[in-house]
């Protein structure tokens, strides 16, 4: 089964992208799209069913031998695996299916030009390669998955050849993801040079050997555990478009739309957030490198979400909204809430998947038009798309019940998850609360910003196009309605194993053997309940081992049970801040006659262009690091290629070679007595060598 889930979509992406002409463009397409169909029912029945108590491995071939490396290409099948595997699979499913229609007549491509099996074929590779890195048994299978999608991407963003900006953005996605990668890659190398392994079996048991290791690196030596974990931090970064190497993430929307959901909502993205979890024994031994993740999270989380503030393509607003969940996700993991990282990446990917589906039904109906400034008045004219991004929306902003408790808070998927992260912040690092409470205003705001200039309101821009808007074909809304239906519970029914208690987290997940439990069951202080309400002392944990279950918890990590004894007003605050931003979405865009986004605009406009581009981030870098690449390249062009080794050739060829040519040619005068003479000469010299020689 776990082998039928991987190669599914490699068969399909293979049937698809060589064999279409033999069997036709739509069948190739079909076939692919039920290959990932069979690959997301099979994930579902294994996370259903699957014991997460068992570590399970299935070697599917030998791979590579060189020394005292040994790996075998393998599945490690945990809780963490399946999570990603419904994840990966449900998404890649949907986003097939909705490819149908949203990729029929495609505009970008002229009559008769065959493209559809080809976006197709890249599609399942993508779902492939993530597969591989979801379920890799050593690093350096998880790195074969990790650049496979790293090339899936750079195929897909830059889908569309013929615009300049697609095959920019494709590149820029792909180079500045080598710098995180360049980083992961030292992680790896460092973890064979202490451990002799990269397979997480044997690395997992050494992590804390590891912790009390030194190592030297550059100018000083490390603790190893510490350098490891920020070494593999940042790959994380690159992949998951945290600050600093984030900038690639906004430019990758020029792909079509369905590759925007595949990639940029729910699976390459959030690997860097899987890496952190699946490091987890490693990582918890690295306490200064964990600080330094929930800074980088929550500093991602606040900008992001004042860039979206400004933003008029409705891509790029659900791009950046993006960046700023991904920074919601990191800041829970470096707290040790791994559990929460995941939960929230669950629900994310249900809610941000149908955001970006949405938007693609809504371009679609205009036409391909992406400036919400040319919206307006389309609720009635697309209202399954209206629902479907309404539902979204509340989803994103953290609609719920608070307070409202039976088993489980009621609200949308987005309010239990991310509640879950901002009371885990607030138990861990007070300053990173803080930063994620405005964070939840801000997404607020320009998550109503988008509905409202969207679906409310009179229609703007080209009169035409809005008269001829139509709803999406079904093909379209069907999965709409699918990640509708996640987006509402997903958070209330998976929200026991994520965060109820670290009981029930330990259950799920598998970290804490059963008969750990046996013995601390009813009435004791560790039942879900109890512990829950704050009734049991953290220190009555069974003891866990690096390696067990799907994450690792430390004895002294006690995040999940101080998350749950926060005050009142700390459970309110991240609705409250809902309210504050759809308060000020609704008086900014929704208020008759209302002035206040250009008033804002043309009173603080330093502040609105600092927003408007992005924080500098994009020119900073030109100026810092691509123009001089380019004075270097230019200098080496003409003062190394050109003048150098043309100049050397050149001169050789048309300078020395025709003077020596003259020379000889004076030599050859056409007289016996010249020639006669030139023997004599040289045997004299010759005997001459040779007496001194034998003299000697």
């Amino acid at each position: 089964m776990l082998g039928t889930i991987l190669t599914a979509p490699l068969l399909g992406a293979l049937v698809c992208g060589f064999m279409w002409k033999l069997i036709g463009e739509r069948p190739a397409m079909i076939f692919a799209t039920v290959g990932v169909f069979l690959s997301a029912i099979l994930s579902w029945i294994v996370f259903l069913t699957h014991d997460p108590y068992v570590v399970e491995r299935v070697v599917l071939l030998s791979w590579i031998e060189s020394g005292s490396l040994a790996t075998e290409w393998a599945i490690r099948l945990d809780r963490l695996t399946s999570v990603m595997l419904i994840v990966v699979t449900t998404v890649s499913a949907l986003v097939h299916l909705y490819s149908f229609g949203y990729m029929d007549h495609d505009p970008q491509w002229r009559e008769g030009e065959t493209y559809k099996p080809r976006f197709f074929a890249y599609l399942s590779f993508f779902t492939f390669a993530m597969l591989s890195l979801v379920t890799a048994d050593n690093l350096l299978q998880l790195f074969f998955g990790w650049e496979g999608v790293g090339v899936a991407s750079y195929l897909l963003i830059g889908f569309y050849w013929r615009k300049p900006s697609a095959g920019a953005a494709a590149m820029k996605a792909f180079i500045v993801n080598r710098v995180g990668d360049f980083a992961f890659l030292l992680g790896i190398f460092a973890i064979f040079l202490l451990t002799d392994s990269i397979q997480f079996s044997v690395i997992f048991p050494l992590a804390p050997q590891i912790a009390e290791t030194s190592i030297h690196f550059l100018w000083r030596d490390w603790n190893a555990a510490e350098l490891v974990a920020v070494l593999l931090f940042v790959g994380a970064m690159g992949k998951s478009a945290q600050l600093g190497l984030h900038t690639w993430l906004p430019d990758a929307m020029e792909g079509p739309t369905p590759v925007s959901a595949l990639i940029h909502a729910a699976t390459m993205v959030t690997a860097g957030v899987f890496l952190v979890c699946r490091m987890s024994p490693v990582m918890e031994f690295a306490d200064a490198a964990m600080g330094f993740v929930v800074i980088v999270g929550a500093a991602t989380a606040f900008v992001a979400a004042t860039i979206g503030l400004v933003q008029t393509d409705i891509k790029r607003v659900i791009a950046y909204s993006t960046m700023s969940q991904l920074g919601y996700m990191f800041v829970a993991a470096g707290l040790g809430a791994y559990s929460v990282a995941m939960f929230h990446l669950l629900t994310h990917a249900f809610f941000k998947a149908m955001l970006f589906l949405g938007a693609g039904s809504v371009i679609h109906a205009m036409h391909h038009e992406q400036d919400m400034r040319n919206y307006g008045g389309l609720r009635k004219k697309i209202p399954y798309t209206f629902w479907a991004m309404m539902i979204g929306t509340l989803a994103i902003t953290g609609v719920g019940i608070p307070l409202l408790y039976i088993g489980f808070p009621v609200g949308f998927a987005g309010f239990v998850s991310k509640d879950a992260i901002i009371e885990s912040a607030w138990a861990g690092a007070p300053l990173a609360f803080w930063v994620l409470v405005v964070s939840a205003a801000l997404t607020s705001f320009y998550s109503w910003r988008l509905m409202f200039l969207t679906f409310y309101g009179d229609p703007r821009g080209d009169k035409h196009t809005h008269d001829h808007a139509h709803e999406s074909p079904l093909v379209m809304t069907i999965p709409l309605g699918v990640l509708a239906v996640g987006s509402v519970l997903a958070g209330m029914v998976w929200y026991g194993g994520f965060f109820k208690s670290q009981e029930s987290v330990d259950r799920f997940f598998g970290t804490v053997p059963v008969e750990g439990y046996a013995a601390t069951l009813d009435p004791t202080p560790w039942s879900g309940a109890a512990f829950a309400a704050g009734e049991a002392e953290p220190s009555e944990r069974p003891l866990q081992e690096p390696g067990q279950g799907g994450i690792y918890v430390a004895p002294d990590n006690h995040i999940i049970h101080e998350a749950h004894l926060v005050p009142v007003w700390v459970r309110l605050s991240p609705f409250l801040a809902m309210l504050a931003g759809l308060g000020m979405a609704w008086l900014f865009y929704m208020k008759r006659g209302s002035t206040l986004p250009g008033d804002w605009a043309r009173t603080v406009q330093p502040l609105y262009r600092f927003l408007l581009n992005k924080w500098y981030f994009d020119e900073i870098y030109d100026a810092v690091f691509v123009r001089p690449a380019k004075t270097l390249g230019r200098w080496l062009w003409k003062g190394g290629d050109g003048a150098a080794i043309d100049g050397t050739l050149n001169g050789t060829a048309m300078g020395f070679i025709p003077l020596l040519t003259r020379a000889v040619n004076r030599a050859q005068s056409g007289y016996v007595f010249t020639y006669a003479f030139a023997m004599v000469l040289g045997l004299v010299v010759l005997i001459t060598w040779m007496t001194i020689a034998q003299g000697s």
